[in-house]
């Protein structure tokens, strides 16, 4: 696991300016760096050593050292496409992965190159033969790629934060994307707060040749092949398959490898399908003297695989305390409340080991989710009521004061683009009106994003669903927040189940494969709860679905942390971009149990992370808040 940076040579760039940009991703890669220079560019490396240890040091060269390669992540069947390569005529120099892609290049070309990498990574190639440069992502958009392009300019980076080092990077902020954060919690699209940076999209790579930019999908998951014909019982077992061949290609390293482990399904089967390969070492998290811990969960399950498992506890001090930090090393604005979380995690297991394993991303592909639920209810309901009469009932319904189902019948006049609630996950149309000082920023978020529900419309709700959270809340909300909470302790963090082969099984599956009804309760995620069961105790593999929960919507009443959400709602920023009334009266309907913390919460987080990268443009010095990890000092 590495960071990387770079760009294309101007006129007036000190020459050590991609040693200072390297340095601002160091936690990425505290054990070696590299550098390579010519006319044309300038490449940027940090190391975190993962496999072949003595040899991956990068920059990576090609034949005749003309293509150079910086590289973040890991490509699980390297070994494999190793021997295809040397049958086609390559000569390795290294056993790493990283080689495989810049000889795959060489041979194959971006295409085919991409279409055989199994793995999580975020890649650059430079080619001098062709005077091009090609970056890419991975499938998913587990490991991070960013890029400025102003017209004039073009640098690349893991972080965005690394274009701040750069003299040509002007540094704007992107107000006209304010009010998809406040719908989304982050920007589901290759925008960003920032002005002319942008991510390379999930399953995208990009060449950039003689001054322009050309961006090309090599890959989009999509549900073209569903088999209806599949059932429960075959679905689990071809799951169970791939998870164990999975989780035995994710334990590949040269140092030792851990797992996260909460009290749910996810999480526990991985763990326990690792401690098949070998002996592995848990990390767990919880609060002190609080309902919301599940040590006692993950302990217990831990202790009964014989394995080794670490608590570790944090509380509203450590939480808050960090969120400024959170904000720098997030790169944009995520109020996600589980994201310290999951930094106090890494940080612990970092003490112990430079890899770990997490069930990140089972919901999105095998429908986990709660909410899934709901899509059922409108289309029964879809399906009696004629829609001249769902839209009467909607429209009488918002007019009249606030009653029992008012609610079920105003989202039941709507498309499902425009209802599913992550649209609206924080503040709807009406809130941001009310909210935000410039009334004109407000949009139509729900347009933003209906050409996700357009690519699917030929499927049930559930799967419409589920093909927007796998397009947009993993990669940009929980892949996110799990690469740079884990990176900036410089953990390495694999996702055994947001893979290939186990997405390209998860496409197929039907929704009564995903979830099903006994006795008239519903079974999320049925098909991979009846996998899991047959691997680890049941009342793990069916216990309901915590997320990763905290007590913030109780913190937020406590007047030592009341006081600092307070004194942020009436700070210049918050006069900048909000009406502060409008936030106070926010706060008072919590406190009364009547408004959503995550309203509260991402009003906060987006104050601090504004003060950590605009200090100069506050009085809010939020930036001195900032403590940065011991790689980056």
């Amino acid at each position: 696991m590495c960071g990387f940076c770079g760009y294309v040579n101007k006129n007036g760039i000190p020459k050590q300016t991609i040693n200072e940009m390297a340095n601002k991703i160091k936690h990425r890669g505290p054990d070696d760096d590299g550098y390579f220079q010519d006319e044309n560019i300038s490449m940027g490396f940090r190391r975190l050593s993962i496999i072949d240890l003595a040899h991956g040091a990068q920059p990576m060269f090609g034949d005749h050292e003309t293509s150079v390669l910086t590289f973040n992540g890991e490509i699980y069947n390297y070994q494999e496409l190793q021997q295809e390569l040397i049958a086609d005529g390559q000569t390795f120099n290294t056993d790493c992965d990283s080689e495989v892609l810049v000889r795959g290049y060489e041979a194959w070309g971006p295409d085919k190159l991409l279409s055989k990498v199994r793995g999580m990574f975020a890649f650059v190639i430079y080619d001098e033969k062709q005077n091009q440069i090609f970056g890419a992502r991975d499938h998913f958009g587990i490991k991070p790629l960013y890029y400025y392009d102003d017209g004039t300019n073009f640098m690349w980076a893991s972080e965005a934060k690394a274009f701040l080092a750069n003299p040509n990077f002007k540094k704007e902020f992107n107000e006209a994307l304010l009010a998809i954060h406040l719908s989304f919690e982050f920007i589901p699209s290759a925008e960003t707060l920032f002005k002319n940076v942008y991510k390379v999209m999930p399953g995208e790579y990009f060449i950039y040749k003689d001054g322009h930019k050309e961006l090309h999908r090599y890959y989009q998951f999509n549900y073209d092949h569903i088999d209806h014909s599949q059932t429960i019982d075959g679905a689990a077992d071809e799951i169970k398959k791939l998870v164990a061949e999975s989780v035995k290609a994710h334990m590949i390293a040269d140092v030792p490898v851990g797992s996260f482990l909460s009290s749910g399904v996810d999480s526990s089967y991985v763990f326990n399908e690792a401690a098949k390969v070998k002996p592995i070492h848990s990390f767990s998290l919880g609060f002190n003297n609080s309902k919301f811990s599940e040590l006692s969960w993950s302990t217990k399950f831990a202790k009964e695989i014989n394995q080794e498992n670490t608590p570790l506890t944090i509380d509203g001090d450590d939480y808050f305390n960090l969120l400024p930090t959170m904000m720098y090393y997030m790169d944009e604005p995520l109020s996600n409340p589980s994201a310290p979380q999951l930094f106090f995690l890494s940080r612990g297991a970092r003490k112990d080991v430079p890899v770990t394993l997490s069930g990140e991303g089972a919901d999105e592909f095998f429908g986990g989710y709660n909410t899934y639920l709901e899509a059922f209810t409108f289309e029964r309901y879809q399906k009696i009521v004629p829609g001249v009469i769902r839209r009467a009932l909607g429209k009488a319904a918002s007019i009249f004061p606030r009653f029992h189902g008012r609610r079920f019948l105003i989202r039941g006049a709507e498309p499902l683009w425009r209802r599913y609630y992550r649209v609206n996950y924080v503040f709807d149309e009406v809130d941001r009106q009310k909210v935000l000082k410039n009334p004109a920023l407000n949009r139509d978020t729900a347009k933003y994003t209906k050409h996700l529900f357009d690519a699917v419309a030929d499927q049930d709700e559930v799967t419409q669903e589920q093909y927007f959270d796998i397009n947009t809340w993993l990669p940009f909300d929980i892949l996110q927040k799990a690469d740079r909470m884990s990176m900036a302790n410089s953990l390495e963090v694999r996702t055994p189940l947001v893979d290939k082969e186990v997405a390209g099984f998860a496409s197929t599956m039907p929704t009564k494969t995903r979830i099903t009804f006994e006795n008239k309760q519903p079974i999320t995620k049925a098909a991979f709860r009846k996998a899991a069961a047959s691997q680890v105790p049941k009342v793990v593999a069916d216990k309901e679905k915590l997320g990763f929960p905290s007590p913030i919507a109780q913190w937020i009443n406590d007047p030592k942390y009341h006081e600092r959400i307070v004194t942020a709602f009436h700070s210049d920023i918050a006069e900048k971009f909000f009406n502060v009334d409008q936030l106070d009266y926010i706060l008072e309907q919590h406190a009364h149990g009547k408004s959503s913390m995550q309203k509260i919460f991402t009003i906060y987080t987006f104050i601090l992370w504004y003060g950590v990268y605009f200090p100069e443009a506050t009085n809010t010095k939020y930036a001195d808040d900032v403590v940065l990890t011991p790689t980056d000092l």
